[in-house]
């Protein structure tokens, strides 16, 4: 789309008090709309998925020797520029003060998405190879799962590193934050585009992944009284060993969700005796646990590089 020529310089003009409700939940659910905010996330959401962007906001600047509106900075230009090569994609430039009018974490760059274009069906998630076999692509049929995550910078955390794993989506699992939390879309540092993000009920969720044919771990430290955790160096050996020894079932791999639970309360025990095997981080030094994002992180990318390494 053109970029409009006229400049936007009234704060409180309907469009702009309108984007700037779109950091709460229920003007996000009323108008299906959604606020991307940063050079980072903006950027990331016109390359990967410039089909749910609807608009650019850009504060103007220094002309810094361009002709015509000079943007903010070159980091912002290269943004809008890039946009202005997709036909859906409207770019208006903005002053400083409407720009924070609309958002304090802006700088100087912020999108409108459509939500509906972030939304995704759990069956239209088909494992690889579902119309024939699994592929064999060399590195695990990984899904990352968090059942109750509630502080938006973990959730997005942990969408940023199953996104550095290689995980194949991610799933938010009953009361979760929203992945549209401006605050959450911040934290993936892109990492939202990338990936998958999917939320479904508990009962939902433990009915897709077994219908999936895959394998449930959960990360706990303590397991269940008649279930006790598996230790991650134990369980990274012992499938080191079996990838090693060339063995084969004869069928498709059978993939793996790793699901995780709520920053203070873990998973619940109901929840533990329903999945297929536990696993914990053992703790070398003195600390007495570790927090949600740093497990994650250990333990995603523990599985992904235990895989790729028996493949070399």
């Amino acid at each position: 789309m053109p970029l409009t020529e006229t400049l936007m310089d009234n704060p409180r003009s309907q469009r702009i008090r309108r984007l700037a409700e779109l950091k709460e939940r229920r003007a996000r659910q009323r108008h299906e709309r959604f606020l991307i905010e940063g050079p980072q996330s903006v950027r990331e959401a016109v390359d990967c998925r410039s089909d749910l962007v609807t608009d650019l906001y850009v504060q103007t600047g220094d002309a810094s020797g361009q002709e015509g509106i000079g943007f903010l900075n070159p980091v912002v230009a290269a943004i809008a520029e890039n946009a202005l090569q997709h036909d859906n994609i409207y770019v208006h430039p903005v002053t400083e003060r409407v720009m924070k009018a609309i958002s304090t974490d802006a700088q100087g760059i912020v999108a409108q998405g459509d939500t509906r274009g972030m939304a995704v069906d759990h069956a239209d998630l088909m494992v690889p190879g579902d119309d024939g076999e699994r592929q064999d692509t060399g590195a695990p049929d990984l899904i990352a799962a968090f059942w109750q995550v509630r502080d938006p910078g973990n959730a997005g955390t942990v969408i940023r590193t199953a996104d550095a794993a290689g995980c194949r989506a991610l799933v938010l699992v009953d009361d979760c934050v929203d992945p549209l939390n401006p605050k959450v879309l911040r934290s993936t540092a892109g990492s939202a585009f990338h990936i998958p993000i999917l939320t479904m009920g508990t009962d939902d969720f433990l009915d897709w992944v077994h219908g999936r044919g895959d394998g449930i771990t959960a990360a706990d430290v303590y397991g269940t009284p008649d279930r006790k955790p598996t230790d991650l160096p134990d369980l990274l050996a012992r499938e080191g060993a079996q990838s090693g020894s060339g063995s084969t079932t004869g069928g498709p791999a059978r993939g793996r969700v790793v699901l995780f639970g709520n920053e203070a309360r873990g998973l619940p025990p109901e929840l533990l005796q329903r999945v297929d095997s536990i696993v914990s981080i053992p703790i070398y030094g003195r600390a007495e646990s570790l927090n949600l994002a740093t497990s994650a992180a250990v333990l995603l990318y523990g599985l992904a590089m235990s895989s790729r390494i028996e493949r070399m």
